[in-house]
């Protein structure tokens, strides 16, 4: 029996239309998503997920093959649709997806409504992440089957400019019966059950997978996960060689603060074009490059960008992603026992 079979407090439209048991999503983590995380989410009653558009198509393929063997239960495929960030083009991740018989399909950072009919005659179920109210209404008008609502709070790329606690109630009302997840921020099983209560169907959480033992990061950056806390995170755009312009949360480090210091420049960002590391494949990494640090890459390992959300101040140690979404589980059954009336 998988965690959290049968409890009701935790059966909201999204364990139903997943055929999950608690609604608690690992948000597809760039390339710190792995087959071994996402089915080990999966496994344990969630939703584990993957980051499709950082890696070639035949690694895109045997990606979601080894989670899809390794899980008990359904995963997710996620896909950037923004040109200027992905390597892979979006039309061919799809195209992967589809050959492979994925379940379920995500779109972040742009429109993936040209793409529903195709998947829905799959038998794929569509979710569109959005950071505004007029986006979920467009997605819910395409077709789409659920809506990642992202706050501001959240870590990593963010869309958005409300936080989570603004946006998620107004989606709610904006997108009537198709489900919500609330991202961005959430990190604790209060957190999880104050978005339930806000009429979320489920949560989408990153940081806190993040920080997981399955997690594909390197050990320097988990230790900064596990001993940071919320007020040391930075919202801005210092890590754009790789996707310009897009706003990203990360943790504050020398880098960070000398680009803060130096007002936020766009160009001409301090120590600029030094080399600080190198990728496991034996790439050059430049100061401020959107790369980030998997094991096996060497060099300043606290130059690079050390993506989180707000939530990170919850995190007190690493652990199996099977315990997290266990622990999750038993803080928000506690938390919606213990509300008020």
């Amino acid at each position: 029996m998988r965690v959290g079979q049968g409890v009701n407090e935790l059966q909201t439209g999204l364990t139903s239309l997943f055929d999950i048991d608690i609604p608690i999503v690992q948000a597809p983590i760039g390339s710190a998503s792995c087959p071994a995380l996402a089915a080990a989410v999966t496994n344990a009653g969630g939703l584990g997920s993957l980051a499709l558009s950082w890696r070639s198509p035949a690694d895109a393929r045997t990606a979601v093959e080894t989670a899809m063997a390794q899980s008990t239960g359904p995963i997710v495929a996620n896909i950037v649709l923004d040109d200027a960030a992905a390597t892979t083009a979006p039309e061919t991740l799809v195209a992967c997806c589809l050959d492979a018989d994925v379940p379920i399909v995500s779109f972040s950072f742009g429109d993936g409504s040209e793409f529903v009919d195709r998947l829905h005659a799959n038998g794929s179920t569509v979710l569109q992440s959005v950071g505004s109210i007029d986006a979920a209404r467009s997605a819910v008008a395409a077709d789409i089957d659920c809506i990642v609502g992202q706050g501001i709070e959240a870590g990593g790329h963010v869309e958005g400019e409300l936080t989570t606690l603004s946006l998620l109630p107004q989606l709610v009302d904006a997108v009537g019966e198709v489900p919500v997840i609330a991202a961005g921020g959430i990190a604790d099983g209060r957190a999880i059950a104050a978005a339930l209560t806000l009429g979320a169907a489920g949560v989408w959480i990153g940081t806190r997978f993040l920080a997981t033992a399955e997690a594909t990061i390197h050990d320097t950056y988990r230790s900064r996960l596990v001993s940071a806390e919320s007020s040391e995170t930075v919202l801005g755009t210092p890590f754009d060689g790789g996707w310009p312009g897009m706003a990203h949360r990360v943790l504050e480090t020398a880098p960070v603060s000398e680009w803060v210091d130096a007002g936020r420049p766009a160009r001409e960002k301090p120590g600029a074009g030094e080399r600080v590391g190198t990728t496991p494949d034996g790439e050059p990494i430049e100061r401020y490059d959107d790369v980030l640090a998997v094991p096996g890459t060497t060099g300043e390992i606290e130059t690079l960008p050390l993506y989180a959300g707000q939530g990170v101040g919850q995190i007190d140690r690493s652990k199996p992603a099977a315990s997290v979404v266990t622990d999750l589980a038993t803080e928000t059954r506690i938390a919606l026992n213990n509300a008020p009336g």
